[in-house]
């Protein structure tokens, strides 16, 4: 099997070119990629459960606690105890990053934007279609059985 005709391979290479893209643009602002999708991910009006954000953005704990560090020190996030329950904790942003996350989504619209100028609407449904089925499969776990 040739690796460049694998299904995974350019899964994998596709989204790795997508993901330095994005550093790049971030980095134009000190920021990283996954900063900028927390910020995304975060309810920009009531904030977001800390414990919801994790899942939400398909990450796991330990990796997004450096993350929200971080966003906490360069001033973009507070938190905020849940009014509901003392243990949990909400994730709030500042106004610095709500401007942050209009730059962030800018960018994400602008990258969607490109990609359907450039690609038929066909061939970017028969590519959701595709995909759809593929994250299926694998909920379903019908591989290496």
């Amino acid at each position: 099997m040739i690796r460049e005709k694998t299904i995974d391979h350019v899964l994998r290479a596709t989204w790795k070119a997508v993901t330095k893209l994005y550093n790049e643009e971030a980095g134009k602002h000190d920021f990283t990629m996954a900063m900028a999708m927390a910020l995304l991910y975060i309810d920009h009006e009531n904030g977001t459960p800390s414990t919801a954000l994790g899942p939400s953005m398909g990450m796991e704990a330990t990796s997004l606690s450096r993350i929200l560090k971080n966003l906490e020190d360069k001033g973009f996030i507070y938190r905020r105890k849940n009014p509901n329950d003392g243990r949990s904790v909400f994730l709030k942003l500042t106004e610095s990053g709500k401007k942050m996350r209009e730059i962030s989504k800018k960018s994400v619209y602008t990258f969607n934007e490109t990609i359907r100028k450039n690609i038929a609407e066909e061939k970017i449904n028969n590519f959701f279609e595709v995909t759809d089925m593929i994250n299926k499969l694998i909920d379903e776990k019908s591989f290496f059985e």
